[in-house]
């Protein structure tokens, strides 16, 4: 072999043959696929699985979400919702797996589209861009939440309602600390994941004995699995139910997070895969077990529908077991909520390096320059200072904010239907796989995840209150669209030019 290199001197560097030959197995699979490693392996499985369960965040996730479920179906919708779409989720995730084992590389949904389908790159583009747009609002929404929490928490300790200028300042608060930890590096938010997955599965144990033990009044098994809660002023039930499916899909969006650390973690074309899909089937059953507590020991419906705490949660802690304990419980979640925003900025400063790499992103040099850390420190500020401009939307107005929000659900579940769409209707667009495999059931597998993730758009955009007044308006498909518009713009005016497809950093000499 001799030497790997770049194929022009101004786009990589030159791999000696002292390098190649020290080179791991999952090295060697990034510079098959054309990439020089630039990041130390430091994470391990616990590490990798980690940063997809921060991403999905579990407690967090349901906790913050709960609402939407509990006012749109009640307690039928969330179980059979939680169940259903955990169900569509894990198919969603081998898809993924079999793709991420595939191509273990930085990029995840964008690297995989532009790889399988090259001759269309206006499409790697749009999801790329469509994809790290979504992970930064979702990162601004969880450090948004956890600010919710504490204002909660002032309230049930103190009385004290906050502001939404120092709710926002929290917010922002939270935005600088996630970029801290995250240019610290690899090292540190390989310890925070291994650290959530601990935290999540004692924090279940604790949230959920606390419930059953505390709760005055345990609710039966036949309004658990029954009971149809309308607060919509939808006449049809089985609409209303659907719309509670909206929770489950919230909380368990962020598996294919793992795919963002490929080229950090050992043996990434074994671990990310697994990490992908074990994030989904654990977060299914810890998520209904969590579940299941909250709904036995929920004590009126209507109250938590009619509080005046910065977060419903908080209502139904409130009314279950006192405050002091809401307190307590309050804290498990909002450190879970705060981890998992950490996670975000991780996924999206990556991303932005993946894209800078491949001239998809402005300012290459300075987005792929790493910190003695081995953090992609650009792109960590970056998402931190979008973060905090966003947050300040909250200040003028609540309706704006949840829009763009909103649209960061439905843009993470079009940037899902773009791979799988390339495997549904191009089967053979994996020209290499790899030790992750579906085999015969990878078409019908992707096929259902197609119809799954099509019916959730579209489900995402619906109305969720009738009468609809300017109010109560699903403003996401303004959101979403208004980011399709500036995305495409930003393809004619500027990355048509620059963008032509991946750009090979390393490749044999022949």
């Amino acid at each position: 072999m001799g030497e790997l290199e770049s194929p022009s001197s101004s786009e990589g560097e030159v791999i000696t043959k002292e390098e190649a030959c020290n080179v791991t197995v999952s090295d060697q699979r990034l510079l098959d696929l054309g990439y020089r490693p630039e990041f130390r392996r430091e994470m391990s499985l616990f590490g990798v699985l980690g940063i997809s369960f921060c991403s999905i965040g579990i407690l967090n996730g349901m906790s913050s979400a709960l609402q939407t479920g509990l006012f749109s179906g009640g307690p039928l919708g969330l179980f059979w919702g939680w169940n259903i779409c955990s169900f569509f989720m894990l198919l969603i995730a081998f898809s993924f797996a079999e793709i991420c084992s595939a191509y273990p590389t930085m990029g995840g949904l964008y690297f995989w589209v532009c790889k399988m389908k090259p001759d269309v790159p206006i499409l790697g583009f749009f999801t790329g861009w469509l994809y790290s747009m979504a992970m930064v609002f979702t990162g601004v929404s969880a450090n948004l939440s956890a600010a919710l929490y504490l204002s909660s928490m002032a309230e049930v300790g103190r009385g004290r309602s906050l502001t939404r200028l120092e709710i926002a300042a929290i917010a922002w608060a939270v935005n600088i600390f996630s970029g801290i930890i995250n240019t610290i590096g690899t090292k540190a938010i390989g310890h925070m994941s291994t650290l959530f997955v601990w935290w999540t599965l004692g924090g279940t144990v604790c949230l959920v004995t606390t419930l059953l033990v505390k709760a005055p009044m345990m609710n039966s098994a036949d309004f658990v699995f029954t009971n149809v809660q309308n607060f919509t002023g939808w006449q049809s039930q089985g609409f209303v139910v659907l719309l509670g499916f909206l929770q489950a899909v919230y909380t368990l969006e962020g598996c294919e997070t793992a795919a963002q650390v490929a080229e950090e973690a050992v043996r990434a074309e074994i671990l990310a895969p697994l990490a992908v899909v074990g994030s989904i089937a654990g977060s299914w059953l810890i998520g209904l077990a969590y579940l299941l507590a909250l709904l036995f020991a929920v004590q009126d419906i209507s109250s938590v529908q009619a509080t005046t705490f910065a977060i419903p949660i908080a209502q139904l802690y409130y009314d279950a077991v006192g405050p002091r304990l809401s307190q307590m419980c309050l804290v498990v979640i909002m450190v879970s909520q705060v981890m998992a925003a950490i996670t975000t900025f991780t996924a999206s400063s990556r991303l932005f390096y993946a894209l800078a790499r491949d001239n998809a992103f402005p300012l290459k040099k300075q987005f792929m320059t790493l910190n003695r850390f081995q953090a992609p420190y650009w792109g960590v500020w970056s998402s931190v200072l979008i973060g905090c401009i966003i947050s300040c939307a909250y200040i003028g107005s609540a309706i704006a904010f949840n829009a763009i929000l909103s649209s960061a659900a439905i843009a993470v579940m079009l940037s899902y239907m773009q791979p799988i769409i390339i495997r549904v209707f191009w089967p053979d667009s994996i020209e290499d796989f790899g030790p992750f495999r579906l085999g015969k059931w990878s078409w019908p597998v992707n096929l259902a995840s197609l119809l799954f993730t099509i019916f959730v758009c579209v489900l995402f955009i619906l109305p969720t209150a009738y009468p609809v007044n300017v109010l109560n308006m699903n403003y996401a498909i303004v959101a979403v669209g208004g980011l399709l518009v500036v995305i495409t713009i930003n393809w004619f005016w500027w990355g048509r030019h620059s963008f032509k497809g991946l750009v090979k950093t390393a490749m044999p000499r022949h």
